[in-house]
């Protein structure tokens, strides 16, 4: 058998380059597909299209990235539990990654528009990995899965949703297109070190997607060389990042390694924030990407099915080659799957790091299917084949981006009221502020609390988001302490159980505005604001859909003119108060 050296010797190109694949392995050599400067320029629009109108659908956003993210900029702004020096399970590196261009951006706009500034950036980082994973899957699998793949990531609403979000499972994602793409490429040491940038100062869980590349690796070159491309790598990102944090905590700090303890040897651990039955992934990965997600479940079986149907059995081998075999290129998704999907604790953006995966593996299926049916068809004569061969594919493609569209223009009309009112807020405020210069204002919300978009939408500290009791028992974040060492001293009343803390309430009477969903369920905790005439009168108000009184269907797909039908809306308000309460400062 031949030495970890001799493989390396005989199979390891001269420089990247020279690795790219030339023979594909899923379609005709000389099929077309767009360039890659004509798939980045697809890739940009729809970015921006989600950077301008995709909503901020998970509370994590908001209060664990862009608060500390204004925080570092603004020098206020709120903190939750995982950013007391106590537990130190947040990474201020990757906020700080993020502030730095918000910084730049502030010398030119105001604060709203730096929050969507930060969202365009997001996107162009995000179109960028796509277009090279696309061009890695191009020269790996060929061009009929690249055309694929290309539909499957322009119309899906599960890119919509997380190309732009503020998160580090998003930061992941867009980080394992970009090791994916290099592993196609056979550029080990880009996909060694993308991994560590997903995983250290991203998501430490991102580290799963790089199994099958780590085996790849170790294989074909041998452990020495992947542990010094690991461990470059993690010096790289690590060192930076631990002393950034290990500066603001003004303690050691690892903070993907406390991550990592907290959710698999915490106590209580993520479970305390709520289980999901085994079926929730399913049922969101088949909102974003529909029936993506079930060609993509399909793709290793097809492959089986491939290679015995079209007896390609040397495609299941990598000696000798400078690429991973088929079934280890889809094998990265599987593992993620098995690792999350039987977890109790269950999130959406949970499944943002392998959306692009789920589309690689949709389109590699319907390649699969394309291949087979040409060699049944071929053997048995039945047809004059032609062109006719791809409608099926092209009919999937139409309907994938049927419902892909109208589930992303569905979460917009129903759920982008918060935005747009707290973006009407903060035109109010800015002019009320020009009118009365030395007031204070506090904006109240209740049961909304986990809909604010941050305080990127308040111009300024004499504006302050104020909590005020609703029928939520859980901890709720609050505002960093106005001092020096705000990020090294242990606050108080912060606990990691997700205990209700009370000091976060104010009384009613302290509010001079709230922002409210007016719910025809009312509690003594949670009151129709605006209903109590004598206090608040509505300043502004948006459609926001009422899920519970909705079809599930056209509520998760929109369909012009029957979902106007079948769906009821509640009013999203700003109320401000009647008579202008006696200000006191803080």
């Amino acid at each position: 058998m031949a030495s970890a050296r001799e493989r390396r010797r005989r199979d390891a190109p001269e420089s990247p380059s020279s690795a790219v694949p030339t023979a594909p392995e899923l379609a005709n050599p000389d099929e077309w597909a767009p360039s890659s400067s004509a798939a980045f320029k697809l890739f940009l629009v729809a970015c921006l299209v989600s950077a301008k109108y995709s909503n901020i659908s998970d509370a994590d956003e908001t209060f664990n990235y862009w608060e500390p993210t204004h925080f570092l900029m603004f020098g206020y702004g709120f903190q939750t539990w995982e950013y007391s020096p106590l537990y130190a399970i947040r990474s201020y590196a990757y906020n700080a990654l993020h502030a730095v261009p918000a910084f730049g951006l502030h010398l030119l706009f105001d604060k709203v528009q730096v929050f969507y500034g930060v969202r365009v950036l997001l996107g162009v980082a995000c179109a960028l990995a796509e277009t090279y994973f696309y061009h890695g899957v191009l020269l790996r699998f060929g061009s009929v899965v690249a055309q694929l793949l290309l539909v499957f990531l322009l119309f899906g609403s599960g890119m919509f949703i997380s190309c732009c979000a503020f998160l580090p499972s998003s930061f992941a994602m867009i980080f394992t297109m970009v090791a994916m793409g290099a592993w196609f490429r056979n550029d080990n040491r880009v996909a060694v070190f993308a991994i560590a940038v997903a995983s250290c100062l991203g998501w430490p869980f991102a580290a799963a997607v790089g199994i099958p590349i780590a085996i790849d690796i170790t294989y074909r070159l041998g452990v020495k060389e992947f542990a010094i491309y690991a461990g470059v790598s993690g010096l790289m990102v690590m060192v930076p990042q631990i002393a950034l944090d290990s500066f603001l905590y003004r303690r050691l700090v690892i903070a993907p390694l406390n991550i990592v303890l907290y959710n698999v040897f915490g106590q209580g651990g993520p479970d305390l924030y709520g289980v999901e039955p085994f079926s929730f992934y399913f049922k969101n990965a088949f909102l974003n990407l529909n029936i993506a997600f079930i060609l993509a479940l399909l793709v290793l079986p097809m492959w089986v099915v491939r290679t015995a149907v079209l007896r390609q059995r040397d495609a299941l081998s990598w000696r000798g080659t400078h690429r991973a075999p088929l079934w280890l290129a889809l094998l990265p998704m599987y593992v993620w799957m098995l690792i999350f999907f039987t977890r109790p604790h269950k999130e959406e953006r949970f499944l943002f790091p392998i959306y692009p995966l789920i589309c690689m593996s949709a389109a590699v299926t319907l390649a699969i299917v394309q291949e087979l049916l040409t060699a049944v068809l071929v053997k048995y004569r039945r047809f004059h084949l032609g062109n006719y061969i791809v409608i099926p594919a092209i009919l999937l493609t139409i309907v994938y981006t049927f419902l892909g569209v109208t589930r992303s223009v569905a979460l917009y009309k129903g759920y982008h009221a918060p935005l747009a009112v707290y973006n009407e807020l903060h035109s109010h405020a800015v002019n009320h502020s020009l009118r009365y210069p030395s007031g204070m204002y506090n904006v109240c919300v209740g049961k909304e609390w986990y809909r604010f978009p941050s305080n990127f939408f308040l111009p300024d500290r004499r504006w302050q988001l104020q909590f005020v009791r609703s029928e939520f028992r859980g901890q709720l974040p609050q505002p960093y302490q106005r001092s020096w060492n705000a990020t090294f001293v242990i606050p108080s009343h912060m606990n990691d159980m997700n205990r209700e803390e009370t000091s976060r309430y104010v009384p009613e009477d302290d509010c001079d505005y709230i922002v409210d969903v007016d719910s025809p369920v009312a509690t003594h905790r949670e009151p129709r604001y605006s209903e109590i005439k004598s206090k608040w009168k509505v300043l502004f108000s948006q459609k926001f859909l009422d899920a519970s009184r909705s079809n599930a269907l056209f509520r998760s797909f929109y369909i012009p003119f029957y979902s106007e039908m079948e769906t009821e809306f509640l009013s999203y308000n700003v109320l401000q108060r009647v008579e202008r309460r006696k200000r006191t400062k803080k």
